[in-house]
């Protein structure tokens, strides 16, 4: 019999804590310790703690993503790979022949519910701990936090879920029931509220970068109100992150006047940084330990395949890569003469017409790859297996995002938008940090600057369910209306349990 991801999930939990001691939180835990007796000391609830954020940047043994899964879902990539089944999962995200035994299904939903099992367990015994009352009251809102997000991702993939605020023994397991939508949002929003309060507005990086601050989590609690259509009370969210007016946050997030340096991989936690998942190329991974995911497989998944330098003065120094999620020609054509177009886009196609490189042309091949995330030679691990310790950060909110998201905010809500606006002023500070001149705030207008100024960071597909739009964009994709806005609940969560199957898969919940 196969155990659902709860069951599993409770087993763990149960015998074993996953935990790391490194300086930040950045690793994914490796080393196994027994839970009894656990939870006794200050050192204990602090790797307790990096176990519930390990799961925001937790990566398939398959190579699974929340970003990949979701950009190839989207009208900005293909799935790409060397063939029509190479990582198949991918493919079938991408043209829409997703089932409920889809490992990408499965890879989201075990991610969500592993984070939330996390963070109830904790919060049941971190008070026995030793902490002292200033580390515990973060400590929990942090947890809080963070088991608002895993609900979010959730909720929004698959909206019938269970609602789990307190440990479940594995004996009860296959007794949790779903609960409507609304109720999950209300524990979201509850969570955030009381988490805010009890952060520090900011943190030293060095240190405690990667750790949620207000900031993220007012971002966090805006586009949860985004998603309900809440436009007054998103805008009032975003307003305390953005401040005033563009470089007035309180919490001292501004653009980066040079749009190419969000991908430094040496630009970690920047002044445009809300919310980052950290990697690193310091773990001496390999194969053997390949479960810890330390290090980003992004950069080796969207590089272009068999890549091979001709003219080595001017090529660049790419690591050759597997060709996954290549950019379509329509999302090519939109940013071609955008100045944001080298910093997101590897264009392949014009370096190998201009006999610069070769590469091979594998499964959907357009020639535009991501230029974001590319590994190169010059940022790869000194050690380890290559494609598992590269150590580019994701963003997973960032300023432009929630400077746009403000201004779509203030549009629905009613309020002005018309020169010196505060909507326009956030929306056309965007654009001027790219040197484009200003645009009236309209809903085309940001639908068109999300989709260029976040390309490949996860947004276009929530954006595009979020929209209504969806159906029409993605229709050529095999994208169904009323079916493929939320994915199907995996299978293994349905046998020999009360959790029932969504309507829009076909099954009575």
């Amino acid at each position: 019999m196969k155990k659902s991801i709860f069951y599993i999930a409770a087993l763990a939990a149960s015998s074993q804590l996953f935990v790391s001691c490194k300086k930040q939180l950045d690793v994914n835990p490796r080393e196994r310790i027994l839970e009894t007796g656990y939870y006794k000391t200050p050192a204990e609830a602090l790797t307790s703690l990096i176990s519930v954020y390990d799961v925001l940047g937790n990566q398939s043994s398959g190579y699974l993503t929340k970003v990949n899964i979701l950009s190839a879902g989207s009208d900005d990539h293909f799935a790409g790979g060397d063939s029509p089944s190479d990582i198949g999962d991918l493919q079938t995200i991408n043209n829409y022949t997703l089932t409920s035994t889809s490992g990408a299904a499965s890879h989201l939903w075990g991610k969500g519910f592993t984070g939330v099992y996390r963070a109830n367990v904790f919060l049941q015994k971190v008070n026995g701990a030793g902490l002292d009352d200033a580390t515990r009251t973060r400590y929990i809102a942090e947890v809080k936090a963070l088991r608002a997000i895993y609900y979010f991702d959730l909720v929004r993939l698959f909206k019938n879920i269970p609602l789990l605020t307190d440990v479940v023994e594995p004996s009860a397991m296959f007794d949790v029931l779903q609960v409507p939508a609304d109720q999950v949002y209300a524990l979201i929003v509850k969570d955030l509220s009381e988490a805010i309060p009890n952060l520090p507005a900011t943190v030293p990086v060095a240190s405690q970068g990667g750790r949620l601050t207000q900031g993220a989590v007012h971002a966090v609690l805006g586009k949860v109100y985004m998603w309900q259509q809440k436009w007054t009370e998103a805008a009032a969210e975003f307003a305390l992150v953005n401040g005033p007016t563009p470089g007035a946050s309180t919490y001292g997030y501004k653009l980066l006047p040079n749009f190419a340096d969000l991908w430094n991989v040496k630009n970690k936690f920047n002044s445009e940084s809300i919310l980052e998942i950290v990697y690193n190329t310091t773990s001496d991974m390999g194969w053997g330990t390949v479960g810890s995911r330390e290090g980003n497989v992004m950069s080796i998944l969207v590089g272009p395949r068999n890549y091979v330098p001709v003219n080595a003065a001017l090529a660049p120094d790419y690591i050759s890569g597997w060709s996954f999620l290549p950019f379509t020609k329509d999302f090519f054509d939109q940013i071609h003469y955008d100045p944001r177009n080298k910093a997101t886009v590897a264009n392949l196609d014009s370096l190998e017409k201009a006999n610069i490189v070769t590469y091979k042309h594998a499964y959907a091949n357009t020639g535009y790859f991501i230029e974001k995330y590319a590994g190169r030679t010059s940022t790869k691990a000194a050690s380890g297996q290559l494609e598992l310790n590269f150590g580019q950060d994701m963003y997973e909110i960032r300023l432009a995002d929630t400077y746009l998201l403000e201004a779509e905010a203030l549009l629905k809500s009613g309020a002005g938008v018309g020169a010196g606006t505060k909507a326009y002023v956030m929306f056309n500070a965007v654009r001027a940090r790219v040197g484009l001149s200003p645009l009236p705030v309209t809903m085309d207008n940001i639908m068109r600057e999300r989709r260029l100024e976040l390309a490949a960071e996860g947004h276009r597909w929530f954006d595009l369910v979020r929209w209504g739009l969806a159906p029409t964009v993605l229709a050529g994709k095999g994208f169904k209306a009323g079916r493929n806005e939320i994915f199907p609940i995996p299978e293994r969560e349905l046998a020999n349990s009360k959790i029932l199957q969504s309507k829009e898969w076909g099954g009575t919940k």
